[in-house]
């Protein structure tokens, strides 16, 4: 793995944990309340690391690591981005039927709750759910581990491994079907089109779509969609 791959990982890391420093850190110099001084640091946490991620993967900007040149064009990106959200809603939905009904797992997502709680308290943050956070993870999860994993393994092994990943780091491993369920789908648009920006496009869709329904929409299509969205949201 190139050393800038590691850099990514280690600055996605640090992002992740500093609010634990330096979040106290904030409300003790500004007269921000705890709560605030949390959120108002994890947005600005998420912006430098992707700011500072960006940067390290200036290099692969005009990189390819898959073999030949069939990237997909603008107009195939817009079709696959549109394909691959109903086909990320489809697996999305068998995997949470799964978990429910054949596993018994309450569909409830104490990830998704508590990110919408925060959404609703300040709605700067959902710049961080339906922007940054996409962008971020499929750097990490599909264009590098992914990425890695696929030249040295066939698809459906590097797939399970990253999705495997993947779920694991939303710290909700009572969902590991639906979050690999995803994984899968963003690795196979990433493959097919040989483009990273179709799986952010579709990840940044669903997340924007979740955030606005769970917010705005009426109570019972927000119940019906907590139970097959777990997937969706970035910690």
């Amino acid at each position: 793995m190139a050393r800038r791959y590691w850099y990514v990982i280690i600055t996605y890391i640090i992002m992740q944990f500093s609010g634990y420093v330096f979040a106290p850190l904030l409300y003790v110099l500004t007269p921000l309340g705890l709560y605030d001084a949390s959120v108002y640091w994890s947005v600005f946490s998420f912006i430098a690391g992707l700011v500072v991620v960006l940067w390290l993967m200036r290099p692969d900007m005009q990189q390819n690591v898959f073999r030949g040149n069939n990237q997909a064009t603008l107009g195939q990106v817009i079709l696959w981005a549109v394909a691959g959200l109903v086909m990320a809603y489809i697996s999305n939905l068998i995997a949470s039927s799964i978990e429910t009904g054949l596993l018994g797992i309450n569909p409830t997502s104490e990830n998704t709750q508590k990110i919408m709680d925060i959404t609703r308290s300040a709605p700067i943050f959902i710049v961080i759910t339906s922007v940054i956070a996409p962008v971020l993870e499929e750097i990490i999860f599909r264009k590098i581990i992914f990425g890695e994993l696929y030249k040295r393994m066939n698809f459906f092994i590097a797939a399970a491994l990253s999705a495997l990943i993947f779920s694991i780091i939303h710290g909700e491993p009572e969902h590991t079907l639906v979050y690999a369920s995803m994984g899968f789908v963003f690795a196979f648009l990433y493959v097919k089109t040989k483009r990273i920006i179709v799986p952010i496009l579709v990840h940044m869709a669903l997340n924007s779509i979740s955030a606005l329904v769970l917010l705005l929409g009426p109570e019972k299509i927000q119940e019906q969609l907590e139970q097959m969205q777990t997937a969706l949201l970035p910690f």
